[in-house]
């Protein structure tokens, strides 16, 4: 009864949900550290009236002569305790005094390691191929997310190595997924199914929530027990329906495979496994145009995803509550726009409104001109929060674009090696994610300036427009020659044939318009 109806469900729905679902469990795995080391660690605030406890202590009860001192220090270590009880009662205060050092060492750690794993999950994706290296990776972040709180009752340094560990293995993925896309997925359909990387952005926005649902309740052990379950189950969800192509699949049926056999090139096929051209995509125009242009869009994003809730408390006042939903709330919004952008896409290119590469280049200028711009106004728009969210919504919505743009067009270059070169895309544009909190924090002093938020915004919004230039001249959605093995440098006729008019080929040779 079951394998029936998995027979009737299409093959490419269930890697649509394989996809979906193993980056939002993957961005949950990555996040849940973000808010879990707050139940874990005591706040630098209640180190310091700890502190003060001891020192206003021992003046009390040295007896100093000044009453107005007495009077005062009384009164400040009354205050400083009922903080403590408070912290206490709402379950922040935590169990390691690690210092502010070790606190962003396991935080940062994550993603030094996420940028150095890109390549190298290029190359292991082309040999042992994406069910393999996305599968294994997940299992090795979800052992880690389990083992965390074991190793922090023991020590920190196992905590940042597990973390290490996560960083790496997560690095993986990316390249992993997007390897699979050009076996699996016709050109007419990939825009849409490039909607299913941004799984990610529900698991940013659902981490936090439960997060602090877990912490009341049960405790922030519990917190990484539950990523890391949850992503042993969806390892074994994986194993059993991910299969590396249409040939591998026991359960496809003979029409969806004859109509991808047909809509896929053999020279896409035949590619598996080929040697990866370095030189040539190190020396790729096109290669180096995604990666910059990238870059500007994962500056914005993490302007918002980083910047964003401190600007909602210290320029908007927002309370803890409001700011938590809200900070959370745009990125779940964002999945819908993906799927609506991805789609729309896909549409101009069937009916022929457009060429896929004018496709790519306009939604790759929504995603950055868009919300570089709305940025830069939201730092100019005074008190008016109604405005000032409708922007903030519509220029997160509008990042996502991009997989209908620019990162969709990894896969037209070069699906034979989409892996390969999305490690080098990634490892250009990804070193924005550390780098954007660097400069910020130079440029943003007083967190209550808004004067400085400006400035901040305002570069953030001249990186996205200028990165953009270098997409809109050398960006294409043509099959790079070095995408073939060395023996056919050529595409072949067939794939010419898809490339130039990728309409939906049937099985009587026929395209639908």
């Amino acid at each position: 009864m079951v394998s029936e109806l998995l027979e009737k469900i299409p093959a490419r729905l269930v890697l649509y949900f394989l996809s979906w679902s193993g980056f939002l469990v993957s961005f949950m795995m990555r996040n849940d550290m973000n808010f879990a080391l707050v139940a874990m660690v005591g706040s630098n605030n209640t180190e310091i009236y700890n502190d003060n406890n001891s020192y206003l202590s021992s003046n009390i009860s040295m007896g100093h002569n000044n009453n107005s001192i007495n009077e005062s220090s009384s009164m400040l270590l009354k205050n400083n305790q009922s903080h403590e009880k408070e912290t206490e009662d709402l379950g922040y205060k935590g169990e390691f005094d690690w210092s502010t050092y070790v606190q962003s060492m396991i935080i940062s750690v994550f993603y030094w390691w996420y940028v150095v794993s890109q390549v190298v999950g290029g190359v292991a994706t082309q040999y042992f191929g994406t069910k393999n290296v996305f599968g294994w990776s997940q299992f090795a972040t979800a052992a880690s997310s389990l083992l965390i709180p074991l190793a922090a009752d023991t020590n920190y340094v196992l905590v940042i190595i597990l973390r290490s560990i996560q960083g790496f293995a997560s690095g993986l993925t990316w390249p992993a997924m997007y390897a699979i896309v050009g076996v699996w997925i016709p050109p007419i359909e990939r825009s849409r199914f490039m909607s299913s990387f941004q799984g990610f952005s529900i698991g940013i926005g659902l981490t936090y929530p439960i997060c602090g649902f877990i912490i009341a309740h049960f405790g922030w052990r519990y917190v990484f027990y539950f990523t890391g379950g949850v992503g042993m189950i969806w390892c074994v969800i994986w194993y059993f329906l991910a299969f590396n192509s249409p040939a591998e699949h026991p359960r496809i049926s003979e029409q969806e495979r004859e109509y991808i056999d047909l809509n896929v090139s053999n020279d896409i096929k035949d590619g598996q496994g080929m040697k990866v051209p370095w030189k040539s995509i190190f020396t790729s125009l096109p290669a180096w145009s995604i990666g910059i242009t990238t870059f500007g869009r994962i500056w914005v994003h993490y302007t918002f995803i980083i910047g964003g809730p401190n600007y909602m408390k210290n320029i908007l006042h927002f309370s803890i509550q409001k700011n938590g939903f809200l900070s959370g709330a745009p990125f779940l919004c964002s999945y819908l726009s993906s799927v609506v952008f991805c789609y729309l896409a896909d549409v101009l290119v069937t009916c022929n409104f457009m060429s896929l590469t004018n496709v790519r280049k306009v939604f790759t200028a929504m995603s950055q001109i868009i919300p570089g711009l709305l940025t830069l106004l939201i730092g100019y728009l005074g008190d008016n929060l109604i405005l000032i969210l409708t922007m903030w919504f519509i220029a997160v919505s509008f990042i996502t674009a991009s997989y209908a743009g620019a990162m969709a067009s990894i896969v037209d270059i070069a699906p034979n090696l989409a892996g390969p070169v999305l490690a080098f895309c990634q490892t250009i544009h990804m070193s924005a994610s550390f780098l954007q909190p660097i400069v910020a924090g130079l440029l943003i002093q007083d967190n209550t300036s808004l004067s400085q938020w400006q400035f901040s915004f305002g570069l953030a919004s001249v990186i996205a427009i200028v990165t953009y230039l270098m997409f809109q001249i050398y960006g294409t959605s043509e099959i790079q020659k070095w995408n073939y093995p060395r023996e056919s440098s050529l595409p072949s006729e067939e794939s010419q044939e898809i490339l130039q008019k990728p309409g939906i080929k049937t099985t009587n040779e026929e395209y639908e318009d």
